[in-house]
């Protein structure tokens, strides 16, 4: 285990007062990136659509920067049908072997074509074959019937670029409400917030009781 004080990350006493948010959460994710097994980037991202009904899945946090949060999905999806019933969101990086969380939410809005064409091209082959392919949160009658759907495309595309389906695209979160947890002895944990009240506004930081 790294010296996290050494490595100017002291999760005790917290962001300095002239950080934000960003700058300390890059510092984490640098940290998970050299320490988590599996996909230091994996994130919980919840949803709620017209019902008001919370609904959550695991998906890959992609991008990011003091615009707030990206990912990327088929916008025919659950999650895309309910962010285009309410644009906003909240997610949740946990990495175990560091016993830390970051949480966040806020406002949701559709990143740009330019954006989303650039992150799609710098998928693998397969990848880009496969979002034309999956009709995704649709019913599936068979492994066969999504398998001949991949060999379909593929034969169709065959060497020539595959473009961005018009159904996929990213989205960003632009938080109002970061949370950097850490684990303590007795369930004492550290828990700093920055908030705001809009995307636009200054941050306020604070410390919440475990």
């Amino acid at each position: 285990m790294l010296d996290l004080k050494a490595e100017g990350i002291d999760s005790a006493k917290g962001p300095a007062a002239e950080e934000t948010p960003f700058e300390w959460f890059e510092q984490w994710i640098a940290e998970a990136g050299r320490q988590e097994i599996n996909d230091p980037n994996a994130m919980a991202l919840a949803t709620a659509g017209e019902d008001g009904l919370p609904d959550v899945r695991m998906v890959l946090l992609k991008e990011y920067d003091t615009e707030g949060f990206v990912f990327f999905t088929n916008t025919q999806s659950n999650k895309g049908a309910e962010l285009a019933a309410n644009m906003q969101a909240s997610a949740v990086l946990h990495w175990k072997s560091m016993r830390r969380q970051v949480r966040f939410r806020g406002p949701v809005e559709t990143v740009t074509d330019a954006e989303a064409d650039a992150y799609f091209v710098s998928r693998a082959p397969d990848s880009r074959i496969g979002a034309w392919a999956s009709r995704q949160s649709r019913p599936l009658g068979s492994r066969r019937e999504l398998d001949e759907a991949v060999a379909r495309e593929g034969a169709r595309f065959g060497d020539a670029e595959v473009p961005r389906p018009p159904y996929w695209s990213g989205y960003r979160i632009r938080p109002t409400y970061i949370e950097f947890w850490s684990d303590r002895p007795f369930r004492l944990h550290d828990r700093f917030v920055f908030s705001r009240q809009k995307p636009e506004g200054p941050w306020h930081l604070g410390r919440l009781y475990p």
